[in-house]
């Protein structure tokens, strides 16, 4: 349920619709918008629809939210989230953001020398994996702590800020001490105990979608982060997989405008991992930015032959650069900038 507050309604009369809320069991969430605030309603079918909320003097309208993901939709908030991380950064504003870095966290040195390159290059965020899920038991799984250590010294020397990624909710504390995003990867969009932890976190997460979900299923992953209190969302779209196999997965250009339909929150792209060869990374970031990405996560690696993992799709710095350079045209075309 959504109810629509009229103009003007002052603080008093929106902490006692709030308070009246709860005390039917249900839970409310509140969202000011530059003309009216509205209140989302989460609870029992059965008492949203007898709740006499319409008959209040500064209510306007009381709403269904048709969708099955409530706090997600366009239903709920129109106007499109922007999360603020600090910095100047801010992913779904009129600046396109690009998350940029190895795959892995292999050393300090070479994660600050990647740092260094992709930030002069004008990347804002360092991306790189200190726990890595892997599908062999015996590849590298990342260095830990460690590797987030190196994350905080790499963003000490560079000020960009750090996505880093979450598989165990055991591991929320010790992420959350020197992550500033906290990536929930394709193999964890359905572990519902780990979107509940991050939900209850001030953290922003980058939730990745999964290679064999819906767009649906994706957005009521992204409802549970939502409905435990945790609005800074980004959601990314990275690939799904399909019967087709000349490329790793088959980037789903036509998510990115349906989540933007469908969805206030921003939508990030990962076009190397769709790609499995750093060859065709450049078309897919071109075609993403084209299609209304807020974002773009790309791996970067100066000897990608003897990278730890996902060396294949990897940019050299060099590439990188110019991609950026040919990106910065894109924008500017579709009224945005980089």
């Amino acid at each position: 349920m959504i109810i629509v507050l009229k103009p003007g309604t002052n603080k008093d009369n929106i902490g006692h619709l709030v308070d009246k809320i709860k005390g039917m069991g249900l839970k409310p969430w509140i969202s000011e918008g530059e003309e009216r605030t509205i209140i989302g309603v989460i609870g029992s079918e059965d008492v949203l629809r007898n709740a006499p909320l319409e008959g209040l003097p500064y209510v306007e309208k009381v709403m269904p939210i048709l969708k099955p993901y409530k706090l997600v939709s366009r239903e709920f908030k129109k106007e499109n989230s922007v999360i603020k991380l600090g910095s100047g950064v801010e992913v779904g504003s009129k600046k396109l953001h690009i998350m940029a870095g190895p795959c892995s966290v292999e050393n300090e040195k070479l994660l600050i020398d990647i740092a260094r390159n992709v930030k002069a290059a004008g990347a804002t965020i360092l991306r790189g994996g200190a726990f890595k899920p892997r599908s062999s038991p015996y590849a590298f799984q990342g260095l830990g702590e460690e590797g987030l250590k190196y994350l905080a010294q790499a963003r000490k020397e560079t000020g960009l800020l750090i996505v880093t990624e979450l598989m165990d909710s055991k591991q929320l504390e010790l992420v959350e001490k020197y992550a500033d995003i906290i990536q929930i990867g394709a193999r964890n969009m359905q572990n519902f105990d780990l979107l509940k932890a991050v939900g209850k976190s001030k953290k922003a997460v980058l939730l990745k979608r999964g290679m064999a979900n819906t767009l649906k299923e994706f957005l009521m992953s992204a409802e549970y982060i939502l409905s435990e209190g945790n609005f800074n969302v980004m959601l990314c779209e990275r690939g799904i997989r399909t019967f087709e196999d000349s490329t790793r997965f088959t980037l789903d250009i036509s998510a990115i405008p349906l989540i933007k339909n469908l969805t206030h929150l921003p939508c990030v792209v990962d076009p190397s991992h769709p790609a499995g060869h750093w060859g065709l990374v450049p078309a897919l970031s071109k075609a993403s930015v084209a299609a209304g990405a807020d974002g773009l996560i790309i791996e970067v690696h100066p000897k990608p032959e003897e990278a730890k993992s996902d060396g294949a799709q990897s940019l050299l710095p060099e590439k990188f650069r110019d991609l950026v350079v040919e990106l910065k045209k894109i924008a500017i075309a579709m009224g945005r900038e980089i």
